[in-house]
């Protein structure tokens, strides 16, 4: 996946979770945050951030702010992508080209089933299954972790998958790790201990979870690696 136009800026501060206050060439611009999670680990002080640059003159902002520079990462790379809008489209990307189901598959995005919308359907010869994504930007000592706020939807979601699986669909939760150099992913139990409790209960009823990380650039992220899932928390022992 890419972006069309990229420019580099250097982040000031974040008023609320819609904007933030950004300095590209000198100038201080008010620019959109493309997620509405906390991001505060990443969104600090004079961090270097990447902004797409829109090209619709009826735009109140002319910048999204989508990745940001995180110098604790423990790998060469040191970009996070935090457009929460991209996870579904690489892994529209990445299913496309065969992974977890076959080249042939037909996959639909943005299904409503039951009282939940699931972000895919796929159908593979006898195989039908149901696919939840969920962006992760959160890392502490290089292990991803999910959610950063407390998240209602993404609890129904889980328990929507349960009853999928009951009623025989296949149920997937993959987890987009917008950054590389993670060694693990664990539900963050300190945020939101309901959604670990949920994810847990899930895994014993057959939801298959994955965890890919993603090679980001500052124009755009593809996934590449699958990472370990722990489903402890993250204080626990190795």
């Amino acid at each position: 996946m890419k972006y069309k136009k990229i420019v580099k800026g250097i982040f000031k501060e974040r008023p609320n979770r819609f904007i933030a206050h950004v300095e590209i060439d000198g100038k201080l611009e008010i620019v959109h945050v493309k997620n509405t999670g906390r991001c505060k680990e990443i969104l600090k002080p004079g961090v270097t951030v990447y902004l797409e640059e829109s090209d619709n003159p009826k735009r109140k902002t002319k910048y999204d702010l989508v990745a940001a520079v995180k110098e604790e990462l423990p790998c060469d790379n040191k970009i996070i992508n935090i457009d929460s809008q991209v996870p579904n489209q690489v892994a529209d990307e990445w299913l496309k080209k065969g992974n977890v189901f076959s080249e042939n598959a037909v996959i639909k995005r943005e299904v409503t089933y039951g009282d939940s919308r699931f972000d895919f359907y796929i159908e593979d010869g006898e195989r039908k299954a149901f696919l939840e994504v969920k962006g992760v930007t959160l890392e502490h000592d290089g292990r991803a972790s999910f959610p950063d706020a407390p998240t209602l939807r993404g609890v129904k979601h889980i328990n929507e998958l349960i009853k999928c699986m009951e009623e025989g669909y296949e149920a997937y939760i993959l987890f987009v790790i917008q950054m590389k150099g993670i060694k693990s992913f664990s539900p963050n139990d300190e945020t939101h201990s309901e959604f670990g409790g949920a994810l847990r209960s899930a895994v014993k009823a057959g939801v298959k979870v994955v965890a890919m990380d993603c090679e980001v650039r500052e124009n755009g992220l593809e996934i590449r690696d699958e990472v370990e899932v722990r489903l402890h928390g993250r204080g626990d022992k190795e």
